[in-house]
């Protein structure tokens, strides 16, 4: 099994290859440079591995949410690479790879409480558990919502993510004693999307290029507030 998988959506940039069980990435937190670095490090993977994108299996996206501009350099990055060499895509949840990411790490952690900020007094949010792979399964829906009206099960986990960093008090009230523990600077990395993005393949979740959309959650991305407290209103 050979995939690459790309992560474009927050300040962090990082492509992945995973190769047999195996991999390889390249990681850089670079606001604004993700344009610059990605296509970079893609192909000093492949060269690395000595593979061509048509012997890849599939191409794993970080779909979103996250930064709209950033979802966007994966998709069109992901799209090029996969018509080209005619691939199946594996789209991934960037909230997935965070709470992997978390997991990776610490191996006491069963539950996530994901949360990155969304600007615009919101967070994207998503609440993951350890499942008997290690692999993070997501409990519930993923929501773009203020941070005093998260919906949660009645469980203890932690606390993970950029939107932890901004709303600490109104997520800590909201959730009270089920917070086992706080880490705010937890990237999403490529490396995740293809540990994720190899399982996805493997359970037959791959899907066309053409088929592989970006999700914002947020339904009016480019709203300025205003005008979203005007919606509010109605």
């Amino acid at each position: 099994m050979k995939l690459l998988a790309v992560e474009t959506s927050t300040d962090a940039c990082s492509a992945a290859l995973f190769v047999d069980g195996e991999i390889a990435e390249k990681f850089a937190v670079a606001p604004r440079e993700h344009t610059k670095l990605i296509l970079p490090m893609i192909d000093q993977l492949m060269a690395d591995a000595q593979l061509k994108p048509q012997q890849l299996d599939a191409i794993g996206l970080s779909r979103g949410p996250g930064s709209f501009t950033g979802v966007r350099i994966a998709g069109g990055v992901v799209q090029g690479i996969a018509y080209g060499a005619d691939l199946p895509v594996v789209p991934v949840s960037t909230l997935a790879a965070i709470a992997q990411d978390f997991f990776n790490r610490r191996a006491d952690a069963e539950l996530s409480f994901t949360a990155m900020d969304a600007r615009m007094d919101e967070i994207f949010w998503g609440v993951y558990q350890r499942n008997e792979l290690g692999l993070a399964e997501l409990i519930g829906a993923e929501a773009v919502t203020p941070a005093s009206e998260v919906i949660f099960p009645d469980l203890a986990g932690f606390g993970v993510g950029s939107g932890w960093g901004v709303y600490a008090e109104q997520l800590g009230q909201r959730l009270a004693e089920r917070v086992l523990g706080v880490e705010v600077e937890v990237w999403p990395h490529a490396a995740c999307i293809a540990q994720l993005g190899a399982y996805g393949f493997a359970s037959g979740l791959a899907v066309p290029v053409e088929q592989a959309m970006p999700v914002y959650l947020r339904d009016k991305v480019a709203k300025k507030q205003s005008e979203r407290q005007q919606d509010l209103r109605r």
